[in-house]
């Protein structure tokens, strides 16, 4: 899509909430209802998060009958629990009733218990059980993200008994991609894409058409290891299997789209310490508790930092150019740590990070900090010089920086692997780690080889 009309659909789009807000706020509810009526149901959402609590109310109701279901699975879940207290337990079971089960347990694990209870209550039962049994399953896993409505035929059929079964049978998926063969016991063997059904004879017998390399997903694997296969893989769709191999459901690549999205937004979100959630919809108490304990872990490093500094208060006063040039040992240290940290917790993240290669990724971080603290070093060291006039001073504000940055590579390298193998999420342990370090570190050296050289 060119620039040009990339502008003139943000342009459209702004000019569309505004035209909302407006209708809502002089309470024309039947003009916001006509100006969203024809929206995908994704956009509706993005509208219902921009918009402020009150407008979101009035819309809400505006939207209330005719209320798409699609909405729901869409929203950003606190926002989303605050759409469904407004729209009532009954409402929001008619909306969950009209869903494919994922979306529904997507939808209705969000809730409290009594409020499930209320949701779950007037599905029919066969509905009921289907997102009961997915809830039963690990949040974050394979069990919960899964479709229980899954297109599977006996092994021994033919093309043309596939094609009448699947015209004649109305509780198929409304989309699907793939069909899966399984055997008596009901594990799956082989998979088949629907284009392929298509373009085949009636005659053909489905295992001659097959393919029998297939990726089984156990129902209890981690949501992240998911998405790593159907990357790896180019899956479009996989089957679901529980202890015995038998076929439970079937995970499509929307929702590992989902996966994707939510995993990246939760290192992100850990990196700067501010939780694995939106925090643009959280209310101001739960952010203030999220944020406090980061903060307060970042406290105890500077009073850390602090306490090494103040081991040196005699040094700092004969030499008064020492705080000045402190913050640079401790800056570059601290850059450097974080662009080593973010390249390995993006390889985790990823899973190209191995036990084979883990060391010649430390390694290749180790040298490159060390190029470049000499590279810096030299920089800093020569302008130190210039600024003060002391060839000392800049000498040991050079080795500073050098041993600095080294210690930063090490550190940022290292340090989730370290997390990860004891058992802790490396992109919300490390950062605050790193900064310690880094402080305290540049402090330390900077003035004590200042002691030691310059006094």
């Amino acid at each position: 899509m060119s620039s040009k009309r990339s502008s003139e659909s943000r342009d459209l789009h702004a000019t569309l909430v505004s035209e909302v807000i407006d209708a809502l706020r002089a309470d024309q509810s039947d003009t916001a209802r006509r100006l969203v009526q024809a929206l995908h149901s994704a956009d509706i959402a993005d509208l219902l998060e921009h918009v402020s609590y009150e407008e979101r109310e009035r819309l809400v109701e505006a939207l209330r009958e005719g209320f798409d279901p699609k909405i729901l699975a869409e929203l950003d879940d606190a926002v989303a629990e605050r759409v469904i207290d407004q729209l009532g337990p009954a409402h929001v079971a008619e909306a969950v009733a009209s869903m494919e089960t994922d979306d529904a347990v997507d939808v209705v694990e969000t809730l409290d218990a009594e409020v499930q209870q209320a949701v779950l209550e007037p599905l029919s039962p066969v509905h009921r059980t289907l997102i009961e049994e997915g809830l039963s399953y690990p949040e974050d896993s394979a069990g919960r993200l899964m479709q229980r409505q899954v297109v599977a035929v006996p092994e021994d059929w033919s093309i043309g008994q596939t094609i009448d079964y699947l015209r004649d049978t109305n509780d198929l998926p409304t989309d699907f991609f793939d069909l899966f063969l399984v055997d008596p016991e009901h594990r799956p063997i082989g998979s088949i894409p629907l284009s392929r059904v298509l373009r085949t004879p009636r005659g053909v017998a489905l295992t001659d058409i097959m393919r029998s390399e297939i990726r089984v997903i156990p129902a209890d694997m981690d949501q992240e290891e998911v998405a790593f296969l159907f990357r790896q893989r180019d899956l479009i769709s996989a089957p679901v299997v529980d202890a015995d191999g038998r076929l439970l459901g079937v995970i499509t690549v929307d929702d590992i789209v989902d996966v994707i999205h939510e995993e990246h937004e939760e290192d992100i979100m850990g990196l700067a310490g501010v939780g694995t959630e939106d925090d643009r919809f959280r209310a101001i108490g739960d952010t203030i508790r999220s944020r406090f304990l980061w903060l307060m872990i970042h406290l105890v490093a500077a009073f850390a930092a602090s306490a090494i500094i103040s081991l040196f208060a005699g040094t700092i006063e004969e030499l008064v150019a020492l705080a000045i040039l402190m913050p640079i040992v401790a800056t570059m240290g601290g850059t450097a740590g974080i662009q080593a940290l973010t390249v390995v917790v993006r390889a985790i993240a990823v899973k190209e990070l191995t036990a084979t290669n883990a060391l010649r990724s430390i390694r290749k971080e180790i040298i490159v900090s060390s190029l470049n603290g000499l590279l810096f070093g030299v920089l800093i060291g020569g302008l130190a010089w210039a600024w003060f006039g002391s060839p000392a001073l800049g000498g040991v504000i050079a080795l500073a920086t050098v041993i600095n940055l080294l210690t930063a590579g090490l550190t940022g390298s290292m340090l989730p692997i370290i997390l990860q193998r004891a058992g802790f999420d490396p992109a919300i342990a490390s950062s605050a780690l790193l900064t310690s370090v880094t402080d305290v570190v540049g402090f330390y050296t900077f003035l004590a080889l200042a002691a030691v050289m310059l006094l």
